[in-house]
């Protein structure tokens, strides 16, 4: 394994609330955090760090990805908490901090919404699906 491990959304949530110097990293596009929502981290006094992996419209990878942790104010030795919509982006995205010197870094498996269910929904895991704190628009 190239990276820390997955962890489950409620797996993460924990983390975060165990460990003030946790970050949640959303990888998702801009557009994503805008219409569809972020995790919602009031509660625990903190933010989600927002870090494109692949850039919206035309999903290139962002190649200013580990420059952009960087300037965040992210220390090497914080543990990361990658998420996406499933957990397909994060975990490029926590490989990719790991290769950078972050070794705590961690994929959301599950995402923010999960797979897709038989009517092609994304109803099964998640952070959503979960019950955790989010907000929309």
């Amino acid at each position: 394994m190239t990276y820390a491990g997955d962890v489950t959304p409620t797996e993460a949530w924990a983390a975060l609330e165990q460990d003030p110097r946790a970050v949640l990293v959303d990888v998702r596009t801009h557009a994503e955090w805008s219409y569809v929502g972020l995790p919602d981290l009031r509660s625990l006094g903190r933010a989600v760090l927002r870090v494109e992996w692949q850039r919206y419209p035309d999903g290139a990878i962002n190649d200013r990805f580990v420059d952009e942790l960087a300037a965040a104010g992210v220390e090497r030795d914080q543990p990361l908490y990658f998420l996406c919509r499933s957990g397909v982006r994060s975990l490029a995205a926590a490989e990719a901090a790991t290769a950078a010197g972050w070794a705590e870094s961690y994929n959301v498996s599950e995402g923010f919404e999960g797979p897709h269910d038989a009517q092609h929904h994304r109803s099964l895991a998640g952070w959503k699906v979960a019950g955790l704190p989010w907000v929309q628009g």
